[in-house]
């Protein structure tokens, strides 16, 4: 014993009193958390989620006001999970859609995919499933949303009580799912800077339309008549992972992968 320790009555100093009641105090936290963890697994909901026919202009209407609370891919994810919170429940009551908010402006306004194809694909695959759990059509709903996203005429949907006029926000088309080009070229055909309340509303109604698609070939995979319409043909050729609208910002300097 060091020096300056002194035993209590039963012969333990105060320094093996501190280290035993550490002990316990750690034991005690570890299976208290082992607890929590075998619990949480026991409530872990079963993936993919249930899912029942939603409507797809009332989703619209319901995207298009929540991307002025939470913005592009949060109020795609919102659109769907609260209405199925009502009518399903767990989990989608108690699910934190609201985290999603950084996939504003392309990911944190890094420009990068859009928030509202990304939140769709969110979507579609905690309802269906990936490929990596046997169940593809997850995959291929996402993919069609990334074809259709970006050849549609933007934005396709019309809200009921606009906050702009319709006639102030013209359509575009992409070419690219990408949240910088899709606005870009907007704002160039509209003439109307990116914190402008033309610019604002348009991608309101951009992320109204993708939640609208959304909603119609998920009912159409719950109907057992979805087919896929997207083309992946470009990567399986080339050997890279993309789609045919590269030259347009790589000009002749697309990446040549090595062949095998």
């Amino acid at each position: 014993m060091e020096s300056g320790q002194k035993k209590d009555s039963k012969g333990l100093s105060r320094r093996e009193m501190m280290i035993g009641t550490g002990v316990l105090a750690a034991t005690t936290a570890v299976a208290h958390f082992g607890g929590l963890v075998k619990k949480a697994d026991a409530s872990a909901p079963q993936w993919p989620w249930p899912y029942k026919k939603l409507d797809p202009a009332k989703t619209a209407e319901l995207c298009y006001n929540e991307w002025y609370r939470v913005f592009c891919g949060c109020a795609v994810i919102n659109s769907v999970f609260k209405q199925l919170a009502e009518t399903v429940g767990e989990p989608y009551a108690s699910f934190p859609s609201d985290s999603f908010v950084f996939l504003e402006g392309g990911q944190v306004g890094w420009g990068t995919i859009c928030g509202s194809p990304a939140g769709a694909n969110i979507t579609a695959n905690l309802i269906i499933g990936p490929r990596i759990a046997g169940s593809p059509v997850g995959h291929q709903i996402s993919a069609d949303i990334m074809q259709w996203y970006s050849e549609a005429n933007m934005p396709v949907f019309v809200p009921q009580n606009p906050k702009i006029d319709p006639k102030a926000i013209p359509q575009t088309i992409s070419d690219s799912p990408l949240c910088h080009i899709s606005v870009g070229k907007w704002m160039k055909a509209a003439g109307k800077p990116l914190k402008s309340a033309e610019r604002k509303d348009r991608c309101a109604r951009v992320a109204a339309s993708t939640a609208y698609r959304l909603v119609e070939l998920l009912n159409d995979w719950a109907d057992g008549k979805y087919t896929p319409t997207h083309d992946f043909t470009c990567s399986k050729e080339h050997g890279i992972t993309g789609q045919y609208n590269c030259t347009e910002c790589h000009g002749d300097n697309v990446p040549t992968p090595p062949q095998g």
